[in-house]
This record gives structure tokens, sequence and C-alpha cells, in this order.
């Protein structure tokens, strides 16, 4: 699973943008903000403690082992500072200067305000510390089907971040109204959908030429669906039948979502006030 604030003009349609979120005290706007980002979805196991590093996530370019997010000092983000924080979330590099690898959604968490960053964290900070390491990744160079080379790509994540990234915060569309501006930060931001939803170039970079059209690459191997405003997307799906789908996972045939949408249905978006998932729909169904 690129994405988020401007002055003047701007800042009337931005503060819409975050009106349902701002409306809370910071530690709740950070726990919605945390459902919104289906933290639990990657960083929690099966059957392990809550946030204290998730199941591998299988890729063309190896096995990533998300890490332990509680505030343990030593295994987690517990000695981090705000600016630690935001600087991980924004621009993808971590406290001690490394960047991270784009498995990390940072380069949609750069979408998203200081203030949504700081109520993430402190909501973050309130969860039970747990000390636990995740094991490091296997990384793999996906050349041919049949080469496999284990290798370390953390040199090169300079040069694709020279290629494919650059930190930079949310703009609202000025012919756009405050709903459909709430609705693309929380799409674009702290939902991170494009992450999934978009197909990546041979580099792993997501193809903004193809915004939205599926990725039948996707983790864990999975075909991700199209989510376009036309017919091979959602174009046929009414506002109700999106409502149906965020907050109960039933597709407009009477199916229901399974795997990796599933969780973050029910860690996520059904957890989400109506007027914050109405300007979702709005967003989706209004792209440009």
């Amino acid at each position: 699973m690129h994405i988020l604030f401007v002055l003047p003009l701007a800042v009337g349609v931005i503060a819409g943008a975050s009106s349902a979120l701002a409306q809370n005290q910071p530690a709740d706007r950070g726990e919605l903000l945390f459902d919104i980002g289906g933290c639990t979805n990657c960083h929690t196991t099966r059957e392990g403690p809550a946030l204290a590093g998730g199941d591998p996530i299988v890729s063309p370019f190896g096995t990533f082992y998300p890490p332990n997010i509680t505030p343990d000092a030593a295994t987690g983000i517990g000695g981090w500072s705000d600016a630690d924080f935001i600087k991980a979330m924004r621009e993808g590099i971590s406290p001690e200067g490394d960047p991270y690898y784009p498995a990390f959604p940072f380069t949609s968490y750069t979408h998203m305000s200081d203030a949504d960053l700081i109520a993430l964290k402190g909501y973050l900070d309130t969860i039970e510390p747990v000390e636990a390491s995740s094991p490091d990744h296997e990384l793999k160079m996906p050349v041919w089907p049949y080469l496999d080379i284990p290798l370390d790509l953390r040199v090169a994540l300079w040069g694709w971040r020279w290629l494919f990234f650059e930190p930079e915060r949310f703009e609202p569309v000025a012919d756009r109204d405050e709903v459909w501006n709430r609705g693309a930060y929380l799409t674009l931001g702290p939902g991170h959908c494009a992450e999934c939803h978009t197909p990546r170039n041979l580099f792993g970079a997501l193809d903004h030429a193809r915004d939205w059209s599926g990725n039948p690459d996707g983790a864990e191997g999975e075909n991700v669906p199209a989510i376009t405003a036309d017919a091979a997307g959602i174009g046929d799906w009414s506002e109700g039948d999106l409502s149906l789908f965020l907050q109960l996972g039933m597709l407009p045939d009477g199916d229901f979502a399974g795997s990796g949408m599933a969780k973050i249905i029910n860690n996520g978006t059904s957890k989400l006030p109506d007027e914050d998932r109405n300007a979702i729909i709005t967003f989706l169904k209004n792209l440009p």
C-alpha cells in the first residue's frame, strides 16, 4: 500500500477535512486514526499480544516482518519522540536515520497532519508495552521467477526514494467541497487505500498512472480489485452498497469480503463515525 496542508483559502477546507477527527480529544482522535489505519492488521500476529509485531508479509521482494509498535522502550517505540514518530510516518526514516522499506506505507502516511500524527502516537503510548523483537526481513531480487537472491536492499532504498518518493502533505482540491476533501484525506492518508488498490511498477512503487485500478499481485498473492468510479470498479455500486460494505463487509450480490479486506473492515472501517465513512464514500464515488 502518495499523499497530504496549505494556507489562506485552503485553511477552511483543511479544517473541514479533519473536522470529525478534530471534534474528539487527542486520545480519542488517536484511537480513531488507529482504527482507520488498520494498525492491528499488520502489527499483531494471529495469536500474539496486541501490536507486538505482526505476521510476515510475503511480497515479490521478499518477506517483511512488521515490528513491535507498543511503547516498550527496548523493542518498540517507547523511546521515540513525537519528532521521531512524525519523521518515520511522513518521511519513512527511522530514528537512527535509516530508510524504511515501502512495505511500510509511509508513502501514504506522508499526507497526514502533524496534529493527527501526534494524536496517533498519543494513543499508541497508552497501549500495554510488550518486549518482543521481530525477525529480520528476508529479501530477494525478483528478476526472474527462478532467481531468488538474498540481499540487503537498504542502500538501494535511497535511490528508490529519489526516483519514487517525495514527502508531501495533503492539499485539498479547491473546486471540491468539504466532505469530498475530508474523504480524500482519510482515504489517501491514514486509510492508505491506494497501497493495495493501485498496481505497482517493477520496482515496487505505486503506478499512479493506474491509480485505484486494482493489483493482481497484491500482498500474499491476492488479486486486489479495482475501486475506480467506473464499471471496472465500483461505479455500479450505490452509496448504500458502499456503506454496507464498509460497515459489514457485504457485497452488492450478498456475498461477503474475505481475507485481508475482512480484517480492514472488522478492525477499521466498521468503527468509523458515519460522517467519516460517508466522506470516504463521497470521495470514492467521485474520484478525479
